[in-house]
């Protein structure tokens, strides 16, 4: 078999941690799957992969291999197309994960002025607001909000989103307006309830420097962005929100910035990647578009 077939069958192996997923994905029996195995593990001399009944596991060999099989396929997709005219000479598909608001209202907007400069490349857009697996779920390129776990990915910072807290006037002229952090006892919030645990998260400010918090009383919780602001729109309580998700509501006078001198702490925001950058070029491309767009919008 083709030395680049292997490689990319065993890449496909470690991504999807099966045999039967990675013959699927490729269309071809497993049987020619185990076989490529086999015969790249004859070749290198060295044990790859670990075979349970339930799942296959790179050794450290194996490992190792696979983050060099990145930039070697990398490097032999371009090669295909670097004599191809100028406007197809980046060609390929990218996939692409963001938050979901983010997708709906500010990355589709602006794909167009993306696909009008590479038009030789295939976007796949995912939108949604939990953490996907990039290897597993084979993405490209991923957005996140907020702090980052050591998840061995590679990352690049891209800017930051303000907070705001914001009412209903309907909310407001009921339960009045608040007007420090000691008067939110007096007050609902709308609990956003964290989409990958469950989890209430508290109310916060930044005070003197340093980023305060305390749980406050609420009577509805909401796990998405779509669900907080509609329970905020009906007058359901307090709540804190990027202000992009809220930009349309509070020029219209639906909703009300609160507490402007004891908004949330910004929320970072990074691009992750589960490989390098330097030899794919269509990635790259779309990066640094993305950040661009972010950073003019956010």
């Amino acid at each position: 078999m083709d030395r680049i077939d292997l490689y990319r069958i065993f890449a496909r192996v470690i991504e999807t941690r099966s045999f039967t997923r990675a013959a699927d994905t490729l269309h071809m029996p497993r049987s020619s799957v185990s076989t490529a195995i086999a015969e790249l593990e004859a070749r290198l001399g060295a044990r790859l992969l670990n075979r349970t009944t339930r799942m296959v596991a790179p050794t450290d060999e194996g490992a190792e291999l696979y983050e060099r099989c990145l930039v070697f396929l990398a490097e032999s997709e371009e090669l295909e197309t670097m004599f191809r005219s100028a406007s197809r000479r980046i060609e390929g598909r990218i996939r692409v994960d963001v938050p979901g608001r983010i997708g709906r209202l500010i990355l589709a907007p602006a794909l167009p002025e993306f696909l009008a400069l590479w038009p030789g490349i295939r976007v796949e857009l995912g939108m949604t607001d939990r953490a996907v697996d990039l290897v597993g779920e084979r993405v490209d390129i991923a957005l996140r909000v907020g702090p980052l776990r050591d998840s061995g990915l590679r990352a690049r910072r891209v800017g930051e989103i303000a907070q705001i807290n914001v009412a209903s006037p309907g909310y407001l002229a009921e339960y009045g307006l608040p007007m420090s952090p000691d008067d939110l006892e007096q007050h609902w919030q709308v609990a956003y309830a964290s989409p990958s645990n469950g989890r209430l998260m508290d109310w916060e400010w930044q005070e003197g420097g340093q980023t305060r918090s305390r749980p406050m009383p609420w009577r509805v919780s909401a796990n998405s962005a779509e669900g907080y602001i509609a329970c905020a729109l009906a007058g359901l309580g307090l709540i804190q929100i990027p202000a992009y998700d809220v930009a349309a509501h509070l020029a219209s006078g639906d909703l009300v910035e609160i507490l402007r001198q004891h908004r949330p702490e910004p929320m970072p925001m990074h691009l992750l990647f589960p490989g390098s950058l330097r030899t794919m070029r269509r990635l790259t491309a779309f990066s640094d578009w993305m950040e661009a767009v972010l950073r003019r919008s956010l």
